[in-house]
């Protein structure tokens, strides 16, 4: 009995920190909070898109061990300090919906509403972990050259496997149901939604006059890279998108009428993207482009997108109000299903009407509110975006909002972890309050420094 007291004596003594080990350790946790919380966003497009069991499960207990460093941190600065976030309110009324459908059974299949909800609670956590660690523009700055080195290595592997494939993911993973591989995804299309979230940072980067000049051309040949797989994937909704965000980035351009150093950034950007995809896209490219149009009009004369849309639609009329449960589409569906096919339609290929019919109109309404709050918040940000890093974050993260927004009509990438994970996250900084940046010691002008000669010699 001594003994227990003299340990438990000695592990409370371990226990209490002088202020300076506090300081210390506070901010050692905040670090492992910071690269932790991004960490985690990149460890899903890593693991197939975190679609399988094993992947969901280490991001929802990473979130949540995450979250218990963040508590830990706020004991040991003595205080809770939490940041608002405007997207928090919709966010947590989401939450509310689908606590509804659970507890008073609106929820056609309520064990894969509970594996909803906690894959969005996972989201939640990462959001609002983003918010609480992403303080200064230093740190953004280095997560930026984070993501542009993750993004050209995974954009380089995805080419290295569309030159050499063997029909399994990393040559050694054979799909359980198959599918058009590229990169680390299943599906080529989810892998374009993954770079349609990362091409906007090497592309600002390489635009902007926060990096040496060295390191923008650099960021420039890797955003080339990027989008070049894009095209290279096959993915028709991933080329529709990035065109829409270049579009967006080009009407910023010239409302601000940016100079001649720009424009020749822009067409050497052109020409490494031309060069590179006509040589390792060759016949296979030009043959999946020019048959966009051909197939974009079988699908509207009936194709199978178009039935599922349809039948989604059904769906949602038959419970228009709160809709028949997060992610029981791929339960509820077959019976609304009206043409005949061996494939298992997991999904519905547009992530507006599948959440309508799984939320109901007042979840799609708490979506539009969100979508509007995040435009709102991020777009006056943008007025000197070159050479002020939350211009340029905002700018970054509402380029990779709208690419996604656009895409999601054609495809379901927000039904995958990985990319849904990177879209929330990436819409939470775009509405964040600002960075806190150091304050740079401009270097005085010939005039002010004999101007301040003189007032010396006068003194």
């Amino acid at each position: 009995m001594a003994s227990t007291k003299k340990s438990f004596r000695r592990w409370a003594r371990r226990l209490t920190l002088t202020e300076s080990e506090r300081k210390l350790c506070s901010a050692k946790v905040g670090a492992l909070l910071l690269y932790g919380t991004f960490g985690l966003l990149l460890f899903g497009p890593l693991a197939f898109g975190a679609v399988e069991p094993w992947s969901i499960f280490v991001l929802e207990i990473g979130s949540v061990v995450l979250a218990l460093f963040w508590l830990f941190k706020q004991w040991l600065d003595s205080e809770i300090v939490v940041r608002s976030n405007p997207l928090f309110l919709p966010m947590g009324v989401f939450a509310l919906l689908i606590a509804i459908q659970i507890v008073f059974r609106a929820s056609a299949y309520p064990h894969d509403t509970i594996s909803g909800a906690m894959l969005f609670c996972a989201y939640a956590m990462l959001c609002f972990l983003s918010t609480q660690t992403l303080l200064r523009g230093a740190q953004a700055r280095q997560l930026a050259w984070i993501f542009i080195v993750y993004g050209c290595a995974v954009a380089a592997f995805a080419m290295l496997q569309g030159i050499s494939p063997n029909g399994k993911l990393y040559w050694v993973r054979t799909p359980r149901l198959g599918g058009w591989m590229y990169g680390p995804y299943v599906n080529h299309n989810h892998y374009a939604g993954l770079m349609e979230l990362l091409v906007p940072i090497p592309l600002v980067v390489s635009l902007s006059r926060l990096a040496e000049e060295k390191e923008r051309i650099a960021a420039g040949i890797v955003a080339a890279i990027m989008v070049g797989t894009i095209f290279l994937s096959g993915s028709r909704g991933g080329m529709l998108a990035i065109f829409v965000e270049m579009i967006v980035f080009a009407v910023v351009l010239l409302r601000q009428r940016k100079g001649v150093r720009i424009a020749l950034t822009l067409v050497a950007f052109a020409v490494v993207l031309i060069s590179m995809l006509s040589w390792l896209g060759g016949k296979e490219l030009t043959a999946r482009v020019s048959s966009i149009s051909s197939e974009t009009r079988s699908e509207v004369s009936g194709g199978m997108r178009l039935s599922i849309d349809r039948d989604t639609w059904h769906m949602f009329r038959n419970k228009p109000v709160l809709g028949w449960g997060l992610g029981t589409f791929p339960t509820v569906y077959p019976q609304f299903r009206t043409f005949y096919t061996n494939f298992f339609v997991n999904e519905a290929h547009n992530d507006y009407l599948q959440l309508l019919a799984e939320m109901g109109l007042l979840g799609f309404a708490t979506m539009l509110w969100f979508v509007v709050i995040v435009y709102r918040k991020a777009l006056p940000k943008l007025g000197n975006w070159t050479s002020d890093v939350n211009g340029a974050t905002a700018l970054v993260c509402t380029l990779a909002f709208t690419g996604i927004l656009v895409h999601s009509f054609f495809d379901f990438n927000l039904q995958i972890p990985a990319n849904a994970a990177l879209f929330f996250v990436a819409s939470t900084i775009a509405a964040a309050p600002a960075l806190i940046q150091k304050s740079r010691k401009r270097k005085p002008t010939p005039a002010a420094a004999e101007e301040l000669v003189s007032a010396s010699e006068v003194v």
